[in-house]
């Protein structure tokens, strides 16, 4: 299999690779992320994905690399990382009162051919209404300010998800079949 590179320092996506059998190597790209919507959510994922991937490109002599951004979305409000505990809490008090969407754009660079492969996920989730203390006891549980929305899926968060339609990898913060297929594109097999 290629030299594979996850251009991120998210634990959650590089756990995610480990679990279907991709050995990565992980090197943190030095970006700063875009944040202003100039078209579409979708668009906006993409192109932070593919910055972080491109960045890592060009510190590296070969192999394939894998760029991911995700963003959360509740109403028409971007909900990135909380800034702070009292952020966290009212990042999580909107999210448990209506549903949010969650993007996740994914870029895959062959170094070698010089071509990049990108797509996206859009994945709605549905929180159990949640009172003050459920969220003052969530948030001394879960390192939150390094989650999208505050909000851990893939541990005990997931006790108040009521569901999702879509893609659950996608909340966690890779969506494995859309990456898969971009691995394809881009010459690398898992299977």
């Amino acid at each position: 299999m290629s030299n594979l590179i996850l251009a991120s320092q998210s634990s959650a996506r590089k756990k995610l690779l480990r679990q279907i059998g991709l050995r990565v190597k992980v090197v943190v790209p030095v970006v700063k992320e875009e944040a202003r919507v100039r078209t579409t959510y979708e668009e906006l994922v993409i192109r932070n994905a593919l910055k972080k991937a491109s960045a890592v490109a060009s510190k590296v002599k070969n192999g394939t690399i894998i760029g991911a951004d995700t963003l959360v979305v509740c109403g028409k409000m971007i909900l990135g990382k909380p800034r702070d505990y009292q952020h966290a809490v009212r990042i999580l008090r909107m999210i448990s009162r209506q549903p949010q969407w969650v993007y996740t754009g994914i870029a895959v660079i062959n170094k070698e051919a010089g071509k990049a492969f990108t797509d996206y996920e859009k994945t709605k989730v549905y929180i159990t209404p949640l009172s003050d203390a459920q969220i003052r006891a969530y948030l001394k549980k879960v390192p939150f300010l390094d989650k999208a929305g505050g909000f851990d899926i893939q541990s005990v968060g997931g006790i108040f998800v009521r569901r999702i339609e879509g893609c659950f990898y996608n909340v966690v913060g890779m969506p494995l079949a859309k990456l898969e297929r971009l691995l394809e594109k881009a010459g690398v097999k898992i299977f």
